[in-house]
């Protein structure tokens, strides 16, 4: 058996190995029994491998999920194969900076925490882990309105300001009161997530639900998330179907934070955006997990970077694992990159210090394109140093990249 999981381990390292499930299956397997220590991982695919071994199935297929069958989210892998990078030599590299101040934010690097919600699913220290790791190295943060731990102590163990997600209730006046708390905890923008006014079809939580024989209500209650405190939502829906562009003047007359706007896809849909005011725009297709468009969120950022024209920043997120998924992205036109399952994988493998381990492999690899690049600075890295090959490349996605 130990020969047999060496040889499987060879051949998901093998870019000859494209498409075998079954193979990755028992490799994910023997790297979470193998993998103990954080500084044993050597990249974020490995660490979701032990993250499985620690995560419940029903829990892990929330997080994993994509809808439908999921083609949106492979799409968001598939899709940075389209765009090649081209480096240029003999560039004095010796002293990079990645430093960044994004509508007042000040990070040490462009990878940004995603919002991602009922993180105490992952590992008992849920958001004070991530909120203390990205603190810990330097990292931005935005906290999910499905957060398991309430705001007010996020922000603190953060140590610094922190962004806030919204959902759009189906009551103005909840919405509102969500907003004065997240403002009140010292949150400097809030990220109004726009993708999901008819719900989804999460068919891959469903099948891993069935794998989990636990009992559910040991972990759901029924009890709302702490943002709701105070709140009766019996009745209230969390996304409101009948939410149009006024809502960021709205929006604005309500708080002093920034608002951006989270689930932008295309380009006149950017430009709509910044007409009414958005002070940036987010490209994003919820992790694969709102609409099956079948277009990686890497597909859909140059169109919105033309149409945005500089007047605002823009984030982007989905599907990004390396550090020259974060400099493809840089060069087309984006401000800043979210992660949002790598740092989660993290937490459900080791707590804090797995998201510190995460983050650390990222930034790292970014360091490595910049300096291999030839671009010291992250404004240094335009659209001049990525080739648009039009289409996605095939058997571009190994095995070890869909663990």
């Amino acid at each position: 058996m130990t020969h047999r999981r060496n040889f499987l381990k060879y051949l998901a390292a093998s870019p000859l190995l494209t498409s075998y499930s079954a193979f990755a299956q028992e490799v994910e397997e023997t790297l979470g029994e193998r993998l103990i220590d954080p500084s044993e991982v050597i990249n974020v695919f490995e660490m979701e491998a032990v993250a499985k071994t620690n995560i419940p199935p029903a829990h892990m297929g929330y997080l994993n999920t994509g809808v439908d069958s999921d083609e949106t989210l492979r799409a968001n892998r598939d899709g940075f194969s389209r765009y090649q990078i081209k480096p240029r030599r003999l560039v004095n590299v010796s002293e990079t900076d990645t430093r960044v101040n994004f509508l007042g934010a000040d990070a040490e690097s462009p990878i940004f925490l995603c919002p991602v919600g009922s993180q105490g699913a992952y590992h008992a220290e849920a958001e004070l882990g991530s909120a203390r790791a990205a603190a810990a190295r330097g990292h931005h943060m935005v906290l999910s309105t499905q957060s398991s731990t309430a705001v007010e102590a996020v922000a603190e163990a953060k140590g610094a300001p922190i962004w806030h997600q919204l959902y759009p209730t189906t009551r103005w006046e909840y919405t509102v009161a969500i907003l004065q708390r997240a403002e009140a905890a010292g949150c400097t923008s809030v990220c109004l997530t726009i993708d999901l006014p008819g719900g989804r079809n999460t068919e891959t939580q469903s099948i891993m639900t069935r794998e989990d024989d636990r009992n559910c209500s040991a972990c759901h209650t029924g009890t709302p998330k702490p943002i709701f405190d105070g709140l009766d939502m019996r009745g209230v829906g969390l996304n409101n179907p009948g939410l149009t562009w006024d809502v960021i003047g709205r929006m604005k007359e309500t708080t002093e934070m920034n608002v951006i706007i989270k689930g932008i896809e295309v380009a006149s849909d950017a430009a709509l955006a910044v007409q009414h005011g958005a002070d940036a725009v987010w490209v994003s297709n919820h992790g694969g997990r709102a609409t099956e468009t079948a277009r990686g969120s890497i597909e859909c950022l140059p169109e919105v970077a033309a149409a945005v024209g500089g007047r605002v920043p823009i984030i982007i997120d989905g599907g990004f694992r390396r550090g020259t998924d974060v400099f493809k992205a840089l060069a087309l036109g984006a401000d800043a990159v979210g992660i949002g399952r790598p740092y989660c994988w993290g937490l459900g493998a080791f707590g804090q210090v797995g998201v510190e381990r995460v983050l650390d492999l990222m930034q790292r690899e970014l360091l490595i394109a910049m300096r291999g690049s030839g671009t010291p600075v992250l404004n240094a890295i335009g659209q001049e140093y990525v080739h648009d090959s039009g289409r996605r490349m095939p058997g571009a996605t190994f095995v070890r990249d869909l663990m």
